[in-house]
């Protein structure tokens, strides 16, 4: 073998190295890229009414953090009045958006202005929202409004500046009675899992199909529309809109 044969031979085998480290780095990023998705968080919360005193705490929590204009609501405590003296109840139900796997207000969005992150939350961007009020109406739990002052659609977004640097919700971290729990429901070891696991829970109006992401514990779903079935009833939103969806 004489040395033109011997450096050709090197080259070779460099150059199959060199194929194969290639070929090896370009299947990589799609193993990562598995893996990364496996372990990625998907949001959720928990709201425990026993422990709701009806404080509205969490609504001022987030009127405040996102100066939300007078008169429009991110989150909001509807109070639940029924029964007849003396048999008489009281119960609370804090609402915000429900972060639907099927969101129907992503799914008429023109623009694509609402859309779905990877860790299950709704966002919305409000720089090509076209404030057609298309997702207002398509949401079933009223939890839209019209930001007068940017234009856009607006609404709960579990608070995004927050949880990316690893801080809770304005909500959760507020609510002096602890009745909500935010977290990571694909982590088994969180604490949203572990309390679903140990209580059972419901979901606002589970026969629109959008499988929500807010959870509620020993929720009173009795509304208005109950009062045919002769119950006496009184439910107050404390919102702009008198009657609830």
């Amino acid at each position: 073998m004489n040395g033109s044969q011997l450096d050709l031979t090197r080259r070779d085998i460099v150059k199959s190295l060199g194929a194969g480290a290639v070929a090896v780095a370009a299947a990589l990023p799609s193993s990562a890229g598995a893996a990364t998705a496996a372990k990625s968080p998907r949001y959720g919360m928990v709201i425990d009414t026993r422990r709701c005193s009806g404080c509205h705490a969490c609504s001022v929590a987030c009127k405040s953090e996102f100066n939300v204009p007078l008169g429009l609501t991110r989150s909001w405590v509807e109070y639940i009045e029924k029964g007849d003296f003396p048999n008489v109840s009281v119960s609370f139900l804090p609402r915000l958006c429900n972060q639907c796997r099927h969101a129907a207000c992503a799914d008429v969005c023109p623009t694509g202005a609402t859309y779905k992150r990877q860790d299950g939350i709704v966002a919305i961007d409000p720089d090509i929202c076209i404030g057609c009020k298309y997702c207002l109406q398509a949401c079933p739990y009223d939890a839209r409004f019209i930001n007068p002052v940017t234009g856009a659609a607006d609404k709960c977004d579990f608070c995004l500046h927050r949880i990316e640097k690893g801080i809770e919700p304005s909500c959760v971290n507020t609510c002096p009675g602890r009745a909500r729990i935010f977290g990571d429901l694909n982590d088994p070891g969180s604490e949203i899992s572990k309390v679903i696991s140990r209580n059972p829970v419901t979901v606002l109006r589970k026969g629109m199909g959008t499988e929500p992401f807010v959870f509620y514990i020993a929720a009173d779903h009795a509304d208005e529309h109950d009062r045919k079935r002769g119950w006496n009833m009184r439910v107050t939103t404390h919102r702009r809109q008198k009657e609830r969806r």
